[in-house]
């Protein structure tokens, strides 16, 4: 089978049967031309002559021009590609199957500093939108919650007398997290005037609740937060996922326990929090050899 009408035939296959995204089916269709142009170029015009050498020759084409995330992307497609001519009986062979994708750097943001928090959380007063704010902004950076978890927040989550939150966080995992005096105390403030929020005495039980009455979305959260930015002269492109990250780095700058750090954000594995929050090889070094009872042979001799 021609490799142009494969492509054909799996685009419409992603279209009408896996039922993707237009989006989505359009980056596959420019991946499968590039794909498609380089075979061709190369003498390859028919599917069952693709070769697993083809296909990382490509790769290393592209990777003289492409970045380690484009050539990901190009793989997956590719990969899923292979995967329905082996479905359709098109090729007994996955000529992709045992090729790597290259591995991704995670970036993260940068975290703001104390002083840049400080000047994010001074929010003078006067509305209940106001006390909204401070209260969400005080929660999220102090807890360090996600936006998903901030938003959907209701008034029973929230055991303001044992300075405690309820999250149901991702994998609909439940955690408990400390909230600090700052935190308390404006969530205070804001109930007070939350009744101001709710129209036609509807009750509801959303924490945080926008204009109309109802529970904020992140879409709301996201313009607060860029119209504060924009106010305080602060970096716009700062993000809700700036905080949770900024909470977590100061944590551990002031000898916050990395596992603690884990449990409060929600991690499963420990070593995304150790990269969530920049800890270096050389810092995890230094801690073991400052507190682990097997590194200072020295200091257990004297005590014999």
């Amino acid at each position: 089978m021609k490799i142009e009408d494969a492509i054909v035939d799996f685009i419409q296959y992603c279209l009408f049967e896996k039922g993707l995204t237009d989006q989505t089916v359009k980056s596959y269709q420019n991946d499968l031309n590039v794909y498609f142009e380089f075979l061709s170029n190369h003498g390859i015009y028919n599917v069952i002559d693709i070769a697993s050498d083809d296909i990382k020759e490509f790769l290393k084409e592209r990777g003289d021009t492409e970045s380690t995330s484009t050539l990901a992307h190009n793989l997956t497609v590719i990969k899923n590609f292979h995967k329905y001519l082996i479905k359709e009986n098109i090729v007994k062979e996955d000529s992709s199957l045992f090729i790597s994708r290259p591995k991704l750097r995670k970036k993260l943001p940068r975290a703001l500093t104390v002083e840049e928090v400080d000047l994010l959380l001074d929010i003078p007063l006067s509305t209940p939108f106001d006390y909204r704010n401070k209260a969400m902004l005080e929660l999220m950076y102090g807890a360090g919650l996600r936006v998903s978890e901030l938003v959907s927040l209701t008034v029973n989550q929230v055991d303001l007398e044992n300075g405690m939150i309820r999250i149901m966080g991702k994998g609909r995992k439940e955690r408990e997290i400390p909230v600090g005096e700052y935190g308390v105390y404006y969530l205070k403030q804001y109930l007070e005037c939350r009744g101001q929020l709710i129209k036609h005495h509807h009750q509801e039980e959303a924490l945080f609740l926008n204009n109309h009455g109802k529970q904020i979305t992140r879409q709301g959260f996201f313009k607060i937060l860029k119209e504060l930015l924009l106010e305080k002269g602060l970096n716009p492109s700062v993000s809700p996922h700036t905080l949770r990250h900024s909470f977590a780095t100061h944590l551990l700058s002031h000898g916050a326990d990395l596992r603690s750090i884990q449990e409060m954000l929600g991690h499963s594995d420990i070593s995304t929090t150790k990269i969530y929050t920049h800890v270096s090889d050389e810092k995890v070094t230094e801690d073991y050899k400052k507190y682990h009872p097997r590194e200072h042979k020295g200091d257990s001799e004297n005590e014999i």
